[in-house]
């Protein structure tokens, strides 16, 4: 048969297609034919970088055979035997010199949930260090963190994505669907029609502008100032007696030490710090508790991205329970991951903390029964590591790893202070990434394996509602790329690591749902037979239960005593409280003045760092090099012309982008997209210094920069200057 069903490889909506091989159309284009197909989630509908998914897979960049760098540091392609002989030997050559943590593993998010699962039992079991984690701690981390403190159990959407178009009323808070994920518009439109939908953004977004003819509220306040205006809102519902008093009493905990957390937070007062004004946040507070059932709330990394983004998803948790809309059907509190596999890759071991099924590392009981899976004593697994922002920032130094393998991230774009990044790359011993193409940070390595693509692999997902997904392969990969769990196999090989490593993905989800048995993030009762039939599985599904669990928190909430908490936050600037007493006092300035503050995020046309949909013709047509959105007043004030090239000068680094005027965004707010490399990379402005307490989430949402124009030349640089880099 030439038609296969799988999923989109992109965001965590995880949109269904099929890909045809025998058609028309393929034979003629040299790669499947895309054809979007019925599901609950995407209900027949994709974005641009879905329809044009199948291109990558003829695109004649892809590497095909491992590549060495050799001592006159040009790339030589090598045997697969050099290639593991090589990388086995500096594994082994790192770990006798530096300790078993001189060596580090960072994976990825769009990574299946066996490779994710396999990575963390690699570095534990046979490499048995503790320095792993991904890019999902630059995506989910505050949220995670949140839901986990509040509600015992981190699931994106704690129910599915269809309950969302019997809505009425939804709350979206740094969030642009419309861009970033668009057939899950299709599922806010009862609430539009409905006057209900509130965006809370600083910049008009297309989610945003959903808003308008009577859809619904955009709040607009300044960048980093959520949280204080969620404490607005949940001022507002207390003091007008709009909070469901009977949920909280039954199913929460902590509603006497959080009622001063939010005592001083008035409307007036908070519009004087975020700008929104004081009528609109008692307006949009009132929307939200005109009727319990068909209310949600949401949240995206515009909140979470913060310094206190676990704190401002807790907020947002907060809100929803003082409503009392978590785990009701028909309402509820959730979070959109970004990611592919953003969910089902933070669950399996991938992370600095955590052991499959999303057990805690430091849990004697969890280390037993995972131990016991692998037939490894325990004692010899080691303990919790680093975040992703502290092992990148130590590379090569004292203590920190001196040889790193990189799975499927591309750093070098997509990690904050990139020109820290590539110091430290560049101070390794020996650099090993793993990639479909020569990646930003592939151009670092000493020795790149070439791998399959989404469409070239079998396995499974986990999408943004929790529901584990089939991923088929459709075509097959290179000759000369091979599949990270056969190199996983061959390494582990290699250095006589105790258990088993299977190349075959089946056989490693098998392990996954042993290792998971009993624990939050429980697939044991989830079948590979019942996946390629179509089964509807949503975590936790325990071994021997007919379905899994698609709304979580009907019957009770994560914590032992099955309620939820209700957690003070308070909000900070500039690494500073804010003193809530004085009415007058306003927020302190985050920034210098004649700076502005520096947002950056996604474009419709592209993901990520770029790798992949930068190659896609259509897709760089549209959007060829970064943008940066300012008002026009603003604009004019600095001399900067529409379309002109302007340089972004902060603390870490410079970038350069084009001039795109727009009243969609505030005056004193830049929005920046980070999908570029070389001079155009925004995330050579973000600070790596900065991070969550709880998450160690970096802070890439509130920056602060300066704007000029420059000559045209500046944005014509195509990737990374090694020696600028350096210094």
């Amino acid at each position: 048969m030439s038609t296969t069903a799988t999923h989109c490889p992109y965001c965590a909506l995880q949109c269904a297609m099929t890909l045809d091989t025998g058609s028309v159309a393929a034979a003629a284009q040299g790669y499947p034919e895309v054809a979007a197909r019925q599901f609950p989630t995407n209900r027949g509908g994709m974005c641009r970088k879905g329809w044009t998914s199948a291109e990558l897979l003829a695109d004649p960049a892809r590497l095909t055979a491992p590549l060495l760098r050799g001592a006159d540091g040009v790339f030589q392609e090598v045997s697969w035997e050099t290639a593991l002989d090589r990388m086995a030997a500096e594994l082994r050559t790192a770990q006798e010199r530096y300790g078993r943590d001189g060596v580090g593993i960072f994976g990825g998010g769009s990574l299946t949930n066996e490779k994710a699962y396999q990575l963390g039992k690699f570095a534990r079991v046979a490499l048995r260090t503790s320095r792993i984690d991904y890019n999902g701690r630059f995506c989910m981390s505050s949220a995670a963190a949140a839901a986990n403190r509040s509600l015992g159990l981190d699931r994106g959407l704690p129910f599915p994505v269809t309950d969302l178009a019997a809505a009425h009323t939804v709350l979206l808070l740094g969030t642009n669907p419309a861009e970033t994920m668009p057939p899950f518009v299709q599922h806010l439109e009862h609430a539009r029609r409905h006057g209900g939908l509130v965006v809370v953004d600083p910049r008009r977004s297309a989610t945003a502008r959903l808003t308008d003819d009577d859809g619904g509220l955009h709040l607009q306040p300044t960048p980093g100032s959520d949280l204080v205006l969620l404490l607005g809102l949940a001022h507002v519902v207390l003091h007008e007696g709009l909070a469901d008093t009977e949920y909280l009493e039954e199913r929460s905990t902590g509603l006497a030490s959080f009622l001063p957390s939010v005592s001083a937070w008035w409307p007036e007062r908070v519009e004087q710090v975020t700008g929104v004004p004081a009528e609109r946040i008692r307006r949009a507070a009132r929307l939200l508790a005109r009727q319990r059932a068909g209310t949600y709330v949401l949240t995206g990394r515009g909140v979470e991205q913060h310094v206190d983004g676990t704190d401002t998803a807790t907020a947002a948790i907060n809100l929803a329970l003082l409503l009392g809309l978590p785990g009701r059907e028909g309402s509820g509190w959730g979070t959109l991951t970004g990611q592919g596999n953003g969910q089902g890759g933070r669950e399996h071991g991938q992370k600095a903390d955590q052991l499959p099924g999303y057990r805690s590392i430091e849990d004697p009981s969890a280390r037993a029964h995972v131990a016991g899976v692998w037939g490894v004593d325990p004692d010899e697994l080691p303990g919790a590591g680093i975040p992703a922002v502290r092992m990148l920032t130590t590379l090569g130094t004292e203590g920190g790893v001196r040889c790193l393998w990189v799975n499927g991230s591309n750093v070098v774009v997509g990690a904050p202070d990139t020109h820290a990044v590539v110091r430290g790359l560049q101070a390794l011993d020996f650099l090993v990434v793993g990639d479909l193409f020569l990646s930003e940070t592939a151009e670092y390595a000493d020795l790149v394996l070439p791998v399959p693509q989404w469409a070239e692999e079998e396995g499974t997902m986990t999408n943004l509602e929790g529901r584990v997904l089939r991923r088929r392969r459709a075509v097959d990969p290179p000759p000369g790329t091979r599949d990270e769990l056969w190199i996983m196999a061959e390494l582990a090989r290699r250095l006589d690591a105790p258990g088993t490593f299977s190349p075959d993905p089946e056989e490693v989800f098998a392990e996954l749902r042993r290792a998971s048995a009993g624990g939050r993030a429980d697939y044991s009762g989830i079948d590979w037979a019942a996946l390629d039939a179509g089964a509807a599985c949503h975590w936790p599904q325990p071994a021997g239960a007919a379905e899994g669990t698609p709304r979580v928190f009907l019957d009770r909430f994560g914590h032992p005593d099955g309620r939820a908490v209700l957690v003070p936050v308070r909000p900070r600037a500039a690494g500073r409280s804010v003193d809530p007493s004085p009415p007058a006092h306003r927020r302190e300035p985050l920034h210098r003045p004649g700076t502005l503050t520096l947002v950056t995020g996604r474009w419709l046309e592209h993901y990520q760092s770029g790798n992949q949909t930068r190659r896609v013709p259509s897709l760089h047509e549209a959007r060829p090099g970064a943008g940066l959105q300012i008002h026009p007043a603003t604009a004019a004030s600095l001399g900067i012309p529409d379309g002109a090239a302007v340089e972004l000068t902060s603390a870490r680094g410079r970038a350069v982008a084009r001039a795109e005027l727009s009243t969609d965004i505030r005056p004193d707010t830049v929005f920046l997209p980070f999908h570029y490399a070389g001079e155009q990379t925004a995330n050579r402005l973000v600070s790596s210094a900065a991070v969550d307490p709880v998450s160690a989430m970096p802070e890439f949402k509130a920056g602060s920069v300066t704007v000029r124009a420059v000559t045209v030349r500046a944005v014509t640089v195509p990737a990374v200057d090694a020696e600028e880099a350096a210094r």
